[in-house]
């Protein structure tokens, strides 16, 4: 069953919205007829995807609006706030997506650090509280959608301060799912969509073909509009590599360093690999 907010005329807001998850997510909301904000940094890349929208949209480039943002700088988001208030009258799906990934390490430097946390943890929490409140005032339905990432979760070693954002972006989206379901009269709900490998800017890595491990992003944003319908909090997508048992099976083991009292990270310490790998080989209970 469609989602009450997923209809014609209802109006989406995406960050980093003019490639990847994003344009693909954007793309499938112009497709059910909503009118579509895409907000980025770069000017020719959202003239670009406004043109592959425009002709998708039930109106052409009547619904369609781009916006030069920064998640980083709230006065940047106030700004597309207003500005989408004025062109549609107000956000009814807000898709917090805007991320980067340019690589770190623990001892990495403080700038780099504080980027990725200022546009991937920052960029959704100021997001969040600019658009929200209007939109439960609003009193429609409404969907508020935040990346996260499976590195969010199993925390895997080699980019500590992108998974120690996406982290934060499932601790907060889970906090503001209970907030929206505890608010008198709000019609809002909010969902973490933990894509799986996907073939992005951010995952190409000097790559021209798709890995065949890899997901496109428009597969990845029709499995989160079918799971959006379906009413899930968690959009666990999988890919060509892991299907969703894997992935279980891989939190799992990553909540059981803490029940078991395993070092951290033990599915990649060499004393824990055996019993990783006859973990993944038992049936789940």
């Amino acid at each position: 069953m469609t989602h009450l907010s997923l209809i014609p005329g209802s109006v989406a807001v995406i960050t980093g919205g003019a490639s990847g998850i994003g344009l693909a997510a954007a793309k499938r909301f112009a497709q059910r007829g909503l009118r579509v904000c895409i907000a980025d940094l770069e000017a020719e890349r959202l003239a670009h995807a406004a043109e592959e929208l425009a002709a998708l949209a039930a109106r052409g480039k009547q619904d369609v609006f781009t916006f030069q943002a920064d998640v980083s700088q709230p006065d940047s988001l106030v700004s597309l706030h207003d500005a989408v208030a004025q062109r549609f009258g107000g956000t009814d799906v807000l898709m917090n997506n805007a991320g980067i990934q340019p690589g770190s390490g623990v001892f990495g430097p403080a700038e780099n650090w504080r980027r990725i946390l200022e546009v991937n943890l920052y960029g959704v929490i100021n997001g969040t509280q600019i658009f929200v409140p209007d939109m439960i005032a609003r009193g429609r339905p409404g969907l508020v959608i935040n990346t996260g990432s499976k590195q969010g979760i199993t925390t895997p070693p080699g980019d500590p301060a992108y998974n120690v954002a996406k982290a934060g972006v499932k601790a907060f989206t889970e906090a503001l799912q209970h907030e929206l379901r505890n608010t008198e009269g709000c019609r809002l709900s909010a969902h973490l969509l933990i894509p799986g490998f996907v073939f992005t800017e951010l995952t190409r890595r000097g790559r021209v073909e798709k890995p065949a491990g890899a997901w496109t992003p428009g597969q990845t944003a029709d499995f989160m509009m079918e799971r959006l319908d379906a009413g899930d909090f968690y959009i666990l997508c999988p890919d060509n590599d892991a299907p969703r048992s894997l992935d279980e099976k891989r939190i799992l083991w990553a909540a059981g360093d803490i029940i078991e009292n395993r070092p951290p990270l033990s599915r990649w310490h060499p004393d824990y690999e055996s019993a990783f790998n006859a973990f993944l080989k038992q049936p789940r209970r």
